[in-house]
């Protein structure tokens, strides 16, 4: 049977999982600086595979001869849907990814289990884990010919329009910002669905992740891991103008912890502060 306080506040168990969660990546932080890096670079390596793959369907399906908008529809649908499991692999794999840990250690914060310096070291110690597993992918890309041909055409495309929010000045940039607080909204509500103990399947789990990454990959949401990987492919085989990526990612960065930082991991933190209540 439920406690009051369990049936007061529901999601009681999220907050717990997280708060746990959050004391095992700050230990190996700190104590396991390295493995807790490559834990983070696979993450990067991770989510450059699938993004690879993304690009590829999308690529197959635009060759089609006499291809109309619909095959071109399809062929971002089915896209989105092979990234979708990127988060799946990223999960199951205990990588560590920035995104998520954004949720993770603000509910931390909250509830006083860390500073706001440890929450910052930990947050940059996983990014530059992510950037360097996705300059490894870029570096393998490289010198190989699986960025070539249209998915090469595809990525330089998709990182045109990335580019293109921060030249189109505060109206592209604000367009920007939104899209990645929503990007890691759903990425932190997957989460969120099962740190709650309501999935228990990993079946469920996984479709849950999926979905979660396939409307961000579908609707053209951005994610900063993500473009910092896409920006370091593209920009050792094509080139890139290293001030507007930096300046995408900067923005994307502050929006991601906006939807996943503060509308779900502050969000519910109070929301299950039984605290308030005495």
């Amino acid at each position: 049977m439920p406690t009051p306080h369990e049936r007061l506040y529901p999601g009681r168990q999220f907050i717990d999982t997280a708060l746990d969660a959050l004391d095992s990546k700050t230990r190996m932080s700190r104590e396991l600086t390295i493995p807790y890096l490559q834990r983070a670079a696979m993450a990067g390596i991770i989510i450059g595979v699938f993004y690879g793959a993304y690009f590829a369907v999308v690529a197959t399906f635009n060759a089609i001869p006499a291809g109309d908008s619909t095959l071109i529809g399809v062929g971002r649908f089915l896209g989105a849907l092979v990234f979708g499991w990127a988060l799946v692999f990223i999960y199951y794999s205990k990588s560590e990814l920035l995104t998520s840990n954004m949720m993770v250690a603000t509910i931390g914060l909250y509830h006083k289990r860390v500073t706001v310096g440890r929450v910052f070291g930990l947050l940059t110690l996983c990014y530059v884990g992510n950037a360097l597993g996705g300059l490894l992918l870029a570096v393998i890309d490289r010198f190989s010919t699986l960025v070539s041909g249209g998915v090469r055409e595809q990525m330089i495309h998709s990182v045109a329009v990335k580019l293109g929010y921060i030249e189109a000045g505060l109206p592209g940039m604000g367009d920007l910002f939104m899209r990645a607080v929503l990007c890691n909204l759903m990425i932190n509500i997957a989460v969120l669905l099962i740190y709650n103990g309501a999935i228990k399947g990993d079946i469920t789990k996984a479709l849950t992740m999926v979905v979660a990454v396939f409307i961000f990959a579908f609707l053209g949401l951005e994610h900063s891991v993500a473009n910092t990987v896409l920006f370091l492919i593209v920009g050792l085989s094509a080139g890139i103008d290293p001030l507007l990526a930096g300046a995408n990612i900067a923005i994307a960065l502050v929006a991601n912890y906006v939807g996943g930082g503060l509308l779900i991991g502050a969000y519910y933190a109070y929301a299950n502060d039984e605290r308030r209540t005495g």
